[in-house]
């Protein structure tokens, strides 16, 4: 952090940047006020969704168990995750662009990224977590177990941050000569190199490469093991299970291709400076829609779920 301070940006009139311009949607800020009382109340949603999950988790003994450990954890990073930035939207709804220093502006491009990081790693992850519980059901309660669950989700969380600070702290060694509008609501990455003066080419190339890493090794776990769950759902003898168990799946599936879908169309591309308009859209999914759907399609259909919500619920209204 030291060095994003003591970092100077010359502009060609010799003088230092000290802070950038989010744009946000320029073409349709004539709508700013409805767009940010829908913006709020979809993340006032996805918080409250996401928060009764990790909480019900811990107060629930029978939800004590890997899927939900992974799950709880999948919707803390989501908390943080959409934190990070919608705030900022909000205000660039109601009050048009808006300035933010250099240290707060990669502050909020790492934590975007290195949250966004862990949680494919976790989704990957919680898929692997699936394929055993369904296709290795006597093995299992002995392969995933409290202590492999905790080392799982550390490995994400050290891995994440390994690789996503080396590109964060790249790319703030840039130069960067202006202009200083950033064409985005937050801090991404992509249009941060593309303000740069610097060459960027090995930038972006090491974007490219932990993008491609970290999404491509994620979504090929994912379909391998869907795939398998998908072969054995089949093989039920059940035509009631198999039903139930399709539309479980399939219900993963549409969420985890929205997330998939939008990261590889934002990130998995040689050159980052193409595209940055689009790129805004793309990422308004990530931060918007999915965290508001993922309450809804991974645990609160659940029900074991609801009876848990109902029992903590009515544990709350006796104490008062």
């Amino acid at each position: 952090m030291m060095l994003w301070k003591e970092m100077p940006m010359e502009m060609g009139n010799g003088t230092t940047v000290q802070e950038f311009t989010l744009e946000g949607f320029p073409a349709i800020q004539h709508l700013g006020k409805v767009l940010f009382l829908v913006h709020l109340l979809a993340y006032l949603a996805s918080i409250t969704g996401n928060a009764v999950i990790v909480t019900i988790t811990c107060a629930d003994s029978r939800l004590q168990t890997p899927m939900y450990f992974f799950l709880s954890t999948f919707s803390f990073f989501e908390c943080c995750f959409i934190s990070a930035v919608i705030p900022k939207l909000l205000v660039i709804f109601l009050l048009g662009r808006q300035t933010i220093s250099f240290l707060a502006c990669f502050i909020q491009a790492f934590v975007f990224v290195y949250l966004g990081a862990a949680g494919f790693l976790l989704i990957a992850v919680m898929s692997v977590d699936r394929y055993m519980a369904i296709c290795k059901p006597l093995h299992y309660p002995t392969i995933m177990n409290l202590k492999t669950c905790f080392l799982l989700v550390t490995a994400c969380c050290v891995l994440a941050f390994t690789l996503i600070t080396s590109l964060v702290v790249k790319v703030s060694q840039l130069s960067f000569c202006g202009p200083h509008v950033i064409p985005h609501f937050f801090c991404d990455l992509g249009a941060l190199i593309h303000l740069s003066c610097s060459d960027t080419r090995s930038v972006e190339m090491l974007v490219f490469v932990l993008a491609s890493l970290i999404l491509l090794t994620s979504l090929i776990i994912t379909v391998i093991a869907y795939s398998n769950i998908v072969v054995t759902i089949v093989r039920l003898p059940s035509a009631k299970e198999r039903q139930k168990a399709f539309s479980t799946c399939s219900s993963h599936l549409i969420v985890l291709s929205m997330i998939y879908g939008s990261c590889v169309f934002i990130y998995v591309k040689p050159k980052q400076m193409n595209k940055l308009d689009s790129n805004r859209e793309a990422a308004l999914v990530n931060t918007v829609v999915t965290p508001l759907l993922n309450p809804v399609i991974y645990t609160l259909r659940n029900k074991q779920v609801h009876q848990a919500l109902r029992e903590t619920m009515c544990r709350m209204k006796i104490s008062r």
